[in-house]
């Protein structure tokens, strides 16, 4: 088996390592009870759906030749979301919330060849609309919703 046909092992292996490092660290954590719960009890039900989902995709790779997949890496992805992530970083702190949230997602739409730009632009409207209601008024997050551009 060569690393393409394995990399849903590696995937799995990683996810499993690191749940079940998060449980061990929360589990020095008070866990408190279902009904009080202390500062590590999150993070314990965390690690642990984390490291049962490592579990799952490892037990479901494909093993042998017909699971073989050939792997191109697709720059024009990479490049789309690293180039909304720093849209988003420089809007929020100059044009605000609104613009920023509807650039990153935006542009991180656009990685993918199958949208296209009507679409991504649908999307990057929703998620907007979406992410000001919950961010802006419903945890109050400091970031104001238009800046001073």
């Amino acid at each position: 088996m060569k690393f393409v046909q394995r990399r849903d092992y590696y995937a799995g292996a990683l996810m499993v390592l690191t749940g079940a490092g998060a449980a061990v660290i929360a589990s020095r954590y008070p866990l408190g009870t279902l009904t009080k719960m202390g500062s590590g009890f999150f993070p314990l039900v965390l690690g642990i759906l984390l490291a049962v989902v490592g579990i799952l995709i490892a037990a479901t790779a494909p093993s042998g030749p017909d699971g073989a997949v050939t792997i191109r890496t697709d720059w024009r992805g990479w490049g789309c979301i690293i180039g909304g992530v720093i849209a988003f970083i420089v809007l929020s702190k100059y044009a605000g919330l609104v613009p920023a949230t509807f650039a990153c997602v935006f542009i991180a739409a656009l990685g993918d060849r199958d949208n296209s730009w009507k679409e991504a632009a649908l999307l990057a409207a929703g998620i907007t609309i979406v992410g000001t209601a919950v961010f802006a008024y419903g945890l109050r997050v400091q970031i104001p919703m238009f800046g001073s551009l």
